[in-house]
């Protein structure tokens, strides 16, 4: 067997919660497939991990502070060369592996799954497979305000409310730049070019 058959695989993990990262790391440290090279917080430091480090998997969560799984997963579009993902959440809501696969994730894996599974559904990964639960793709929300993230909720409701980017930046203690990003995308997702059109969505479904 040649000595690139042994190479470890090479992993960043993102959760919000740090007794996850440290579940994570001593699972990890026990197999020797893999390699974990950092830990993040939440999804802006693991972009940050990205620009530094050279890896195969990123092990991230879906509700994370500042960028969420989707926000990863939504700014890695533009990267050719970034590592494959994983979202590994304990949030049971149906839609999300739906999401993680249409947003170009490699793998689903549910918190509440025995943690073999994890490292299973890791190591498939890395190879070059796609691991999901079953799902039925054609299904799709039939209101685009479902398809936001919380964080883009709680934007367009600020808006509503005539708040101004630098504003919305400072309640939620939040970058001017991650405000961009998120505009951009639940403007995408809403189908609309500004936020005059945005917030008239938005007061139409809270008829």
């Amino acid at each position: 067997m040649s000595e690139a058959q042994y190479k470890p695989i090479d992993i960043v993990v993102a959760d919000k919660n740090p007794l996850v990262q440290a579940g994570l790391a001593q699972l990890l440290a026990g197999d020797s497939r893999f390699t974990l090279l950092a830990t993040a917080a939440d999804g802006e430091r693991f972009l940050e991990a990205i620009d530094r480090l050279v890896f195969d998997v990123g092990v991230i969560g879906w509700d994370m502070p500042y960028l969420d799984g989707r926000g990863v997963l939504e700014s890695l579009r533009e990267r050719p060369a970034a590592p494959r993902i994983i979202v590994y959440t304990g949030n049971a809501r149906a839609d999300i592996p739906r999401t993680v696969m249409q947003l170009g994730g490699a793998g689903f894996c549910a918190k509440t799954e025995p943690p073999d599974r994890l490292l299973e559904t890791i190591a498939a990964v890395a190879e070059g497979s796609m691991v999901f639960p079953f799902m039925d793709v054609r299904e799709a929300p039939a209101d685009p305000l479902g398809a936001l993230t919380g964080r883009e909720l709680e934007l367009l409701a600020a808006l509503s409310r005539g708040r101004t980017n630098a504003q919305i930046a400072g309640d939620l203690d939040i970058s001017l730049n991650t405000v961009k990003f998120h505009l951009k995308n639940l403007y995408d997702k809403l189908g609309v070019n500004n936020r005059a059109q945005a917030v008239a969505h938005y007061l139409k479904s809270h008829v």
